[in-house]
């Protein structure tokens, strides 16, 4: 048994030989063979139940966060002395597959967190055994499971196994407990044979999604993913109308916990441009093909995490990425503060404060009105600079 810790997001440990589960003390059993130089005769009890090596892991991928880490179920990986033939543990379910351990609990509900968190990590873990591993879930979701069974099933030939309300003990030969994770909705190939373009093809199974054909008479397509609440552009019918006149096809998305991924992925998918403010829904830009444009409206007091946890994403899966940093007139912090306000002038040293100040301030009680005159001239580049001048390719990726 193996684990490494070096990485600062995530634990992750590697067992091979005798493995067994035991759900009902959240452990994972690895058995060897008993110590040669002990009399067959004479084996004590004590030393079948001497401990070689003891891990705890909580197999999620934000180690760093330790409120949350500390709501991950635990479990034990223990090394032991291989049990004798007449004792207790024996398996009742043998598989001849791997499997991999993770938990679906800590953020799961929030698309971000479900995507960067769990299922690109998890084609990274799974990609290299073909579909040919069971996955072992702790915290268990069936909404998660429905939600993602059509990626699942491109990831594992096999249904899961809900650790925690499995009484039964199974038995591996191979196990990886914990998810291997490279960065922000990142995929770095330098690391493992999982690439951005693989992940794209998976993706394209999962949904069936057709090869585009090429159209370029047809106008560009626009999606735009549209909030209620905090956070929603307040003259949206404006932007609307005035994308149609400048020469976009535009579609109104607004996904909601309802909405089946495979919509929003066919409706991402054929789209040229996507537009959004600054939120959780703009995980989504993982849908659009190669050489497509993101365009993501940036809030007052959302410049790090709009750039670290989309932007940068977005230009490493090759996509033209434009980032629009309203204006403190745009926001409407503007008409309940004073002008002179740190909120307004300095939202840096209001985020300094911590997560809650930023999320309650920035997050929560903030809404967009575009200076469309501003706006205009971002739509028209977008437009001109890649539908007029370069015509961007609708081959797909390459």
């Amino acid at each position: 048994m193996y684990c490494d810790r070096s990485h600062f997001r995530t634990d992750v440990c590697f067992m091979k030989g005798d493995i067994r589960t035991n759900s009902s003390s959240s452990s994972i059993f690895l058995y060897s063979s008993t110590n040669p130089k002990a009399s067959l005769h004479d084996i004590p009890t004590k030393f079948e139940e001497h401990e070689l090596q003891h891990e705890i892991i909580r197999p999620y991928t934000r180690k760093w966060e330790t409120s949350v880490m500390n709501t991950i179920d635990q479990l034990h990986l223990i090394s032991k002395h291989k049990p004798l033939a007449n004792s207790g543990h024996k398996c009742d379910v043998t598989h001849d597959v791997p499997a991999i351990f993770f938990s679906t609990g800590g953020y799961t509900g929030n698309v971000y967190h479900e995507f960067n968190d769990g299922i690109i990590p998890l084609y990274i873990t799974s990609q290299h055994f073909n579909k040919e591993v069971i996955f072992v879930i702790l915290e268990y979701h069936s909404w998660w499971y429905t939600k993602y069974s059509q990626i699942l099933a491109q990831l594992s030939n096999y249904p899961p196994i809900i650790f925690n309300s499995n009484s039964k003990t199974h038995c591996f030969q191979e196990a990886v407990v914990g998810l291997k994770i490279h960065d922000e909705l990142t995929i770095d190939s330098s690391l493992s044979k999982a690439s951005t373009l693989g992940f794209r093809n998976l993706l394209s199974r999962a949904f069936d999604a057709p090869k585009r054909a090429v159209n370029l008479k047809k106008k560009p397509r626009m999606v735009l993913l549209s909030r209620s609440g905090s956070r929603g552009i307040t003259n949206e019918h404006a932007l609307i109308n005035l994308a149609q006149k400048i020469g976009f096809n535009v579609h109104i998305l607004r996904p909601n916990r309802k909405t089946e991924l495979a919509t929003i992925y066919k409706e991402i998918r054929c789209s040229d441009v996507m537009i959004g403010v600054h939120g959780a829904a703009m995980t989504h830009f993982l849908f659009l093909e190669t050489n497509r444009v993101l365009v993501q409206v940036i809030p007052l007091g959302t410049d790090w995490a709009s750039e670290n946890y989309y932007g940068e994403p977005a230009k490493k899966m090759r996509l033209k990425y434009i980032g629009y940093k309203i204006h403190p007139r745009e926001s409407s912090l503007y008409y309940k503060y004073d002008k002179d306000d740190p909120v307004l002038s300095d939202p840096n040293s209001v985020n300094k404060k911590g997560w809650e100040f930023t999320k309650k301030v920035y997050l929560d009680d903030q809404n967009v009105r575009l200076d469309l005159k501003r706006f205009r001239k971002l739509l028209v580049r977008v437009y001109d600079d890649y539908f007029i001048n370069s015509r961007i390719t609708t081959k797909g990726d390459t």
